[in-house]
């Protein structure tokens, strides 16, 4: 069977050589991020998920804010692998910092109080759809990324850099890129274990 959208999955692989080789402009990477979030579906249509997209200086920004916090807390002799990690995330073409609106969650907890309790919940589904609709989008336009979950480190720094608003609640980053090696082979579990059928 052929299905575009299992076509899509199986190109998107997690990917930390990153480069800057693409003859796409920012501005149409941009535009496809944008709207790979706004198809995203999400709880009551609440459209929660929110994104700040950085480029090239922009995106090293983040990742020297991101390395700078790290380096307070972990050991300097420990400290090689994650600094050579921020630099490989910089390289690339730039980065999705993905949030999600608190203040849309309140609302909604107010609106409907009966499901009060689900709507924090709800809301990482939401942020869970963008992330992977995105990474889909920019697999389809032959380019590379990884999500990354540098909360809460990176928050404040991030929210100051970029005057982030108050009320949006960091929950990943992905560094994306031209990609500059190939991938091992993907290996699954056992259908086993992991799904039941029933007719």
């Amino acid at each position: 069977m052929t299905n575009a959208t299992l076509a899509t999955l199986q190109k998107r692989r997690t990917q930390y050589a990153l480069g800057r080789n693409t003859a796409l402009s920012n501005d149409q990477i941009e535009a496809l991020i944008k709207e790979a979030i706004r198809l995203s579906p999400s709880s009551f249509n609440s459209q929660s998920s929110r994104a700040v997209i950085l480029f090239g200086a922009a995106s090293e920004q983040f990742w020297q804010l991101t390395e700078d916090a790290l380096r307070a807390i972990v050991p300097a002799e420990a400290f090689a692998p994650t600094e050579a990690k921020m630099k490989a995330f910089a390289a690339g073409l730039g980065t999705v910092l993905f949030y999600e609106d608190q203040a849309t969650v309140k609302g909604l907890q107010e609106n409907f109080p009966l499901y009060a309790d689900a709507f924090p919940t709800f809301s990482e589904h939401s942020a869970g759809m963008a992330q992977i609709a995105v990474w889909n989008a920019l697999a389809d336009a032959g380019l590379g990324a990884s999500l990354q979950h540098y909360s809460p480190i990176a928050d404040e720094p991030a929210a100051k850099a970029f005057n982030v608003p108050a009320s949006w609640k960091l929950r990943a980053q992905m560094p994306f890129g031209s990609h500059e090696a190939g991938f091992a082979e993907k290996t699954f579990i056992a259908d086993e274990g992991r799904f039941l059928t029933f007719a």
